[in-house]
């Protein structure tokens, strides 16, 4: 392990998961143990992923690992992160995916226990987030968990872990660090909302349609 040196766009790349790994710590949706984040260039069959036991608000770009899709690592000294084998699972399904992010979001995880459907009550979820599929619980960390996402995952761009916190992807960081964010932002909305009514008005399917072109997403 660590024989060869990453290439400049893998030096930059991880420089990003660190960055975004940050941000999240400050926003909360992540906290001192919790979360992971992993990247790949596009088409590669190896991706960089956070460690696992280190504080997540000082993480740094030599901390991360190198794992193939079988998930072995191939670079790095430290443990990788447990949730590893559904990392992989998502990259070998999902050819379009070069960034995952699994946060705990305490809002819509919250929601996702109260068995409250979350809603497209905003024009960053309706667009960015879309449908949000609900896994059923299994331990972090396991095949079984990993094979369940590996089910749920479809052409969905987010997924909530019962019990247990959010995955969110994209065709790079900024794209899963965002569908993350309008996630948790959206909840906060929806639940603040049904707190005054329960029949919440939602954004209409042909206004979605026509935002998401106007887009270009």
């Amino acid at each position: 392990m660590g024989k060869f040196p990453p290439s400049p766009s893998e030096e930059k790349l991880k420089e990003e998961i660190c960055k975004v790994m940050r941000r999240l710590f400050n926003r909360g949706l992540v906290s001192a143990l919790s979360g992971n984040i992993s990247a790949r260039l596009p088409g590669a069959n190896e991706f960089w992923i956070t460690p696992s036991g280190i504080f997540k608000g000082e993480i740094e770009p030599e901390d991360l690992l190198k794992v193939n899709l079988d998930g072995k690592v191939i670079s790095g000294f430290l443990k990788p992160s447990v949730e590893t084998p559904f990392h992989a699972v998502i990259y070998r399904k999902r050819a379009d995916v070069n960034a995952i992010i699994h946060s705990h979001n305490p809002i819509a995880t919250g929601l996702a226990l109260a068995g409250i459907e979350i809603k497209p009550v905003t024009v960053e979820s309706a667009i960015i987030v879309r449908k949000v599929k609900i896994v059923p619980w299994a331990p972090p960390g396991t095949d079984k968990l990993a094979n369940l996402i590996g089910e749920y995952i479809g052409d969905s761009r987010a997924l909530i872990l019962m019990n247990h916190g959010v995955v969110g992807i994209g065709r790079d960081l900024l794209e899963a660090e965002a569908i993350v964010e309008a996630l948790e932002e959206s909840s906060m909305i929806q639940f603040i909302a049904s707190l005054f009514r329960r029949d919440l008005p939602v954004i209409p399917e042909e206004d979605i349609k026509i935002n998401k072109e106007n887009m270009g997403v």
